[in-house]
């Protein structure tokens, strides 16, 4: 924790050290102006989310729409369960949140098409869920980004040996880094932990070591507001590979079993 707080605090020391008219590196966040709003849409092979393998070869999209700092946007998922192409899992998730100063702050609704819209039922295989989110982004120039997000409601629970359901808060912490280099490429890598007991593991332990990604990107500018992508991503789940105490899995049969994960998608967006 405290290496965290040194870092972000750097930025205030920049702030306070900075003479009128210097070139300032850290503190450079702009003041959102007026109504700001973008889309976008991507192929993929894959979906996969902190570690896991959530889905086949889908379509996602969303559209966001901010002033202020405020902003709301809405996110969609169909695609098919696994390779087998015989069930679909669409999803939709919203968010509604507030971002200035580097630091962004959410509510994040996640709805699943098999479920009613307000079952907020605590149990492993049941309800929609409510997330929290915060994450601080150091700056443009330094994209060094810490994220925390936790589950507060709806389906996050697992049984004890009494039967009971006991809810988890299912928390997720995330170090992410991206780096662009000239002629549209860019690299970002992020580690990801579950500090405790969590749906992250399968309720199965505690702390774990969730996610370490690689994702490698090119934009190509087709106007000044729009814009197309291509990347590729690797994705290694270390908790599955200690609690399988083996060597990294890839089963195309059994997906939601593999310790590790790649994924290839096409996008176009507005910007």
């Amino acid at each position: 924790m405290a290496p965290v707080l040194c870092i972000g605090a750097l930025p205030f020391l920049f702030i306070s050290h900075a003479h009128a008219g210097e070139s300032r590196w850290l503190d450079d966040y702009n003041a959102p102006v007026g109504l700001t709003y973008g889309a976008k849409a991507t192929l993929q092979t894959a979906y996969l989310w902190r570690g896991l393998y959530c889905g086949g070869a889908n379509i996602q999209a969303s559209a966001n729409v901010g002033y202020g700092g405020l902003y709301a946007d809405v996110w969609w998922n169909i695609g098919v369960t696994d390779w087998s192409f015989r069930t679909f899992e669409p999803e939709v998730d919203v968010t509604i949140g507030f971002a200035r100063w580097g630091l962004d702050v959410s509510l994040l609704y996640v709805h699943c098409f098999d479920r009613k819209y307000f079952d907020f039922t605590n149990h492993p295989d049941g309800g929609n869920s409510l997330e929290v989110r915060a994450s601080y982004t150091v700056s443009s120039k330094l994209p060094l980004r810490f994220l925390w997000a936790t589950r507060v409601a709806a389906s996050d629970g697992y049984v004890n040996m009494a039967g009971d359901t006991i809810r988890a808060w299912s928390s997720y912490a995330e170090l992410s880094y991206e780096h662009h280099f000239a002629y549209g490429l860019s690299l970002y890598g992020a580690l990801g932990i579950t500090p405790w007991r969590s749906r992250y593991t399968h309720f199965q332990r505690g702390f774990a070591f969730q996610l370490v990604e690689i994702r490698l990107r090119k934009d190509w500018t087709l106007s000044p507001h729009c814009g197309m992508m291509l990347q590729g991503q690797l994705c290694l789940n270390p908790s599955a590979i200690a609690a399988d105490r083996s060597s990294v899995k890839w089963h195309p049969k059994d997906p939601f079993n593999q310790s590790i994960n790649a994924n290839i998608g096409v996008g176009v967006y507005l910007k």
